[in-house]
């Protein structure tokens, strides 16, 4: 029998939490980005999706119709949920590599 590194409540929270981070990171992003202000950088966008915000970051950027021509977000993106995606139902145990 496989054992579980996390408890299956916190990699919900955990999830739910940085998607939600990531989420608001692009409409900050954008609304700095139209008043010329300091931006978040987009390693750190990257950053927050790689550890699991990846769909909020998707979300954010099709809501908001921000870093839509950049092609490590357009690209990066979608595969970076796909890393997710795997990577958290291995945790959770659904999956065994």
């Amino acid at each position: 029998m496989k054992s579980q590194f996390f408890s299956k409540d916190f990699i919900y929270i955990y999830l739910i939490l940085l998607n939600s981070l990531s989420f608001l990171c692009f409409l900050i992003d954008k609304r700095r980005a139209i008043k010329k202000e300091y931006r978040i950088p987009e390693s750190f966008l990257l950053m927050i999706s790689f550890l699991g915000g990846s769909l909020g970051s998707i979300l954010g950027m099709r809501s908001f119709k921000h870093k839509t021509k950049k092609w490590k977000f357009k690209i990066g993106l979608p595969l970076l949920l796909i890393f997710n995606i795997v990577t958290f139902l291995y945790l959770l145990g659904f999956i065994a590599i």
